[in-house]
């Protein structure tokens, strides 16, 4: 009997017109795949995709040799790549006198990249630049999976957009490589949830772990939201969710501290002292500054309430749409508010484990706790931190957006036609908001400030009309306006970051806004200054560099061998001044105030770093200053390790009066500057000392334009150079 095959579905033919070759095609099918697209997705989908990720990576990298970096990492990871001590534990110089106030595994990351291809801008930048790119890249796969190409695509476009992501992706704060870590750990999460299964809920809880050891408690904040989801959404049975949930506990301790325990059981005279600390130990650095004192102002380390705020403005639920923040990061909070609730209204009668309700609690509570976190911190706060927030708003925008779309185009209920068009005019209203605060900054803005009206308007007005009439492609030319409209104002603030130089140690994006330390200068410049001993680092690319702009050490970055201890003696009779040297200062910006004791008034001019890698005499420090600023930047220039005795602030008390005796007998440290307004306790001490067992040396031992300058005025400066020999050790 003859049978008839049943026609082909539509479904069926389409998957044959998209198919190709055959599964036997083999590798020249699967790598057309790659640039087009599964065989079930739109075929503008992965061009899209793919033209995103080059517009990312093209912000990210653009010019990138003019990219100055955060010299306080930068310098660590340098000393990283002399010295693998240095480099396990993120000390600030080779010889592992003090870490950097942060766990080290972004200083890992960059420092494997350094130490493969050599110490350099782009070597630095190229991890940072695969963190943002990768981050967007994510973001769109997690996005389509339970929402469609067209969500993963706005998801994916927003997030690119994102100024403040731009900014600090072009640096080498940590933040980048941070963000990555948890959204695959994000991404993880809800591969558990639609599964089920124990491993992946592990792997999500040690990407976390990692991200702990990137940027301490900041890597936490998701959790309260991977818990709920999880336990929410999964489909097993309670008891086995809440034992996946304690094995994962278990994963995220151990990937979390591992490193912290390590160093803490190692002796402290083994190892380099913990920058931050008020203990000398990992666990308080966590507890202290990088965890409650960030939340409640009471920084271990710095310590008043409140401290370092005004970076980012007054805390409060207004912080995040003030002037210094405003157009940092809150051009869509609006939208994806109203987004976040009304996808929520929208799948409140589905199962519990709905994969796109848990998606939206996932993502919500992402932006919810971050922008509370953020919003209501006292402590130390910079505007780049909210970069971990942009994954949220992003998700939203897309997820969201694209739920509220389809309710207001095929939604019967009469209030669905008035959500879409209100979430997109209140984003509208606030991007010309945020513009007008930068009117004549530049064209940029102002033409961003047109598009932004002109398309907001024929958004909400095509939409409307289009419901109304019943007009679907008129609905969509609208959605398409829409989307113009919400990231005018963003792409304009991001190009300004991308093409312009950016502060490294407090990146921002877009023009000065006044108010406050957080704004930037000019186009993304520098925030307008730094106050005393506070966290807030507002320094400059170091000076004298020999290649790069990221204060590339000279080549080798050895001393001369075979010089005198007795030369390190010339000028006995007074204290040097470094201010009279017309030559450029590695000091950064604020050195002057954040000095404490030891050396905190001074300026470290390149001709005395010349006469101090002359007279070096083997010793394994060029020299001991008193905060990090400082001695990073003479790291970079000189290539010599340099002793940080106070840490970021000058009031870590890394260096004791015994521990100075110590090094200066054993031959490691001869030249030591200290302040001559004396300071508080430890510093003090060694100031006093110093002054009276050390040898001044006078600016015109390495200095021509003060060789006929008078410093014979106690008057004529209030900081010196100081030469230590062992024989000055009683």
């Amino acid at each position: 009997m003859t049978t008839l095959a049943p026609p082909p579905s539509q479904e069926d033919a389409r998957r044959s017109h998209r198919a190709g070759p055959p599964a036997d095609g083999g590798v020249a099918a699967r790598a057309r795949r790659l640039f087009t697209g599964p065989e079930d997705d739109p075929r503008w989908a992965r061009p899209a995709l793919w033209g995103i990720l080059l517009l990312a990576t093209a912000l990210y990298a653009w010019n990138l040799t003019s990219i100055t970096g955060n010299t306080f990492y930068d310098a660590a990871v340098y000393s990283g790549t002399k010295s693998w001590k240095a480099f396990f534990f993120g000390a600030l110089d080779s010889g592992s006198f003090i870490t950097v106030d942060k766990p080290p595994f972004a200083l890992w990351v960059m420092g494997l990249s350094a130490r493969v291809f050599g110490y350099g801008t782009w070597q630095l930048m190229l991890p940072m630049v695969a963190a943002g790119t990768g981050s967007v890249a994510l973001l769109y796969r997690q996005i389509k999976r339970d929402f469609g190409p067209i969500a993963g695509t706005i998801s994916a476009l927003v997030l690119t957009l994102t100024p403040i992501t731009v900014a600090i992706t072009r640096d080498t704060n940590p933040d980048p490589i941070l963000v990555l870590l948890m959204m695959l750990g994000a991404a993880a999460l809800m591969k558990a949830v639609r599964n089920g299964r124990l491993m992946p809920l592990v792997w999500s809880a040690v990407a976390i772990g990692f991200a702990f050891n990137t940027k301490m408690m900041q890597a936490y904040v998701v959790l309260p939201v991977f818990f709920l989801v999880y336990l929410w959404a999964t489909n097993v049975s309670l008891g086995k969710r809440v034992r996946n949930l304690a094995v994962a506990t278990v994963a995220l301790i151990v990937s979390s501290a591992w490193w912290m325990v390590i160093v803490d059981l190692i002796p402290a005279s083994s190892r380099p002292y913990i920058g931050g600390s008020t203990d000398n130990t990992v666990w308080d650095l966590v507890i202290g500054y990088n965890g409650f004192g960030r939340i409640f102002g009471a920084s271990s380390s710095v310590g008043s309430q409140g401290n370092g705020a005004s970076f980012g403005g007054s805390s409060g639920l207004y912080r995040m749409f003030n002037e210094i923040m405003g157009g940092q990061i809150s051009w869509l909070i609006p939208f994806a508010a109203i987004a976040l609730v009304g996808g929520l209204v929208l799948r409140g009668r589905t199962p519990r484990t709905d994969a796109k309700r848990a998606a939206l609690m996932l993502w919500g509570g992402w932006f919810v706790l971050h922008f509370l976190t953020f919003s209501l911190a006292e402590g130390t706060f910079h505007p780049y931190y909210v970069t971990a927030m942009a994954p949220g708003i992003a998700a939203l925008a897309g997820a969201g957006g694209v739920l509220l779309y389809r309710a207001f185009r095929e939604g019967s209920a009469a209030k669905w036609a008035w959500v879409l068009p209100a979430a997109i005019a209140a984003s509208s209203v606030w991007a010309v908001v945020l513009l007008q605060r930068v009117s004549g900054s530049g064209t940029v803005y102002t033409v961003a400030e047109i598009v932004v009206g002109v398309a907001g308007i024929a958004s909400v007005l095509g939409l409307l009309v289009g419901r109304f009439t019943k007009r679907h492609r008129l609905m969509g030319f609208a959605a398409l306006a829409a989307v113009v409209a919400l990231l005018a104002g963003p792409a304009a603030y991001s190009v300004s970051a991308a093409t312009s130089s950016t502060n490294g140690t407090n990146p921002t994006a877009g023009p000065s806004t006044g108010g406050g330390m957080g704004g930037g200068g000019g186009m993304g410049g520098a925030p307008g200054g730094s106050s005393s001993g506070t966290k807030g680092k507002t320094g400059s690319a170091p000076s004298g560099s020999g290649s790069g702009k990221m204060g590339t050490p000279p080549s080798g970055g050895t001393a001369p061998s075979g010089t005198g201890s007795s030369t390190g003696k010339t000028g006995t009779t007074e204290a040097g001044t470094e201010s009279g040297s017309t030559s450029k200062s590695t000091s950064e910006s604020g050195t002057q105030q954040a000095g404490g004791g030891m050396g905190g008034g001074s300026q470290v001019s390149s001709e005395m770093i010349t006469y101090l890698k002359k007279h070096q005499d083997g010793a394994t420090w060029l020299l001991a200053v008193s905060t990090d600023q400082t001695a990073s930047s003479i790291i970079l220039e000189s290539g010599q390790p340099v002793i940080s005795m106070g840490g970021w602030s000058g009031s870590d008390n890394a260096m004791t009066l015994a521990k100075l005796k110590s090094l200066v007998k054993s031959g490691k440290l001869h030249y030591i500057i200290v302040s001559s307004d004396g300071g508080q306790g430890t510093n003090s001490a060694i100031t006093a000392w110093v002054k009276a067992h050390g040898t001044a040396v006078k600016s015109s031992a390495y200095s021509s334009s003060s060789a006929t300058t008078s410093t014979s005025s106690s008057s004529s400066t209030s900081s010196g150079l100081y030469r230590l020999d062992a024989s000055d050790v009683g």
